[in-house]
């Protein structure tokens, strides 16, 4: 089936929409992730060792920004694609995503790679993410080594330091790691 000319422009606003999402989360940009998100978004991150539940932007920008804090230093890479319209103002999407993460504070690397599963909705003119989920492919961890030079950190700056960050224990559920 082939697009129409409105849809291709769709599809390349909505691709922006998930780089900005890896970028400012990556980066720590609340008016960032605020602007991507309808304010009732749906979120459903099924990790290898927990699974996150949120509802309603704030609750997601809580999860996230006290998960990707000034001790983290992440990097998210969505791609491959997979969207396909409901509507003339709604579609889903399907991409894969690759994820790094350095915990400085618990000396632990995580590395893996996930399936996302959006649906995107447009309001006033601009596409933003109503509900987001992703499932993990898989998951490694290993421990930070002595040694490595960090060079760079932008969440040293703008993730929340250790006296501003919140409990998000009521959004988390935690597995057994030796069980995979």
């Amino acid at each position: 089936m082939g697009f129409t000319p409105q849809q291709l422009s769709d599809l390349e606003e909505i691709k922006q929409l998930k780089s900005r999402y890896c970028r400012a989360t990556d980066l720590c940009d609340v008016a960032m992730l605020r602007a991507l998100f309808t304010p009732d978004v749906t979120v459903d991150y099924r990790g290898g060792a927990y699974t996150a539940i949120c509802r309603g932007v704030d609750e997601m920008l809580d999860f996230l920004l006290n998960a990707h804090h000034s001790e983290m230093i992440t990097m998210h890479h969505a791609h491959l694609p997979d969207i396909a319209f409901t509507g003339p103002d709604s579609a889903e999407g399907t991409w894969y995503c690759e994820d790094f993460h350095i915990s400085l504070d618990r000396r632990e690397i995580t590395m893996g790679c996930l399936i996302y599963r959006d649906r995107y909705v447009r309001r006033d003119g601009v596409w933003k993410i109503s509900s987001t989920s992703y499932d993990r492919v898989w998951e490694a961890f290993e421990p930070l080594r002595d040694g490595i030079e960090i060079t760079a950190h932008s969440l040293a700056r703008a993730g929340l330091p250790r006296d501003q960050r919140r409990d998000i224990g009521h959004l988390l559920h935690w597995k057994d790691r030796t069980a995979a």
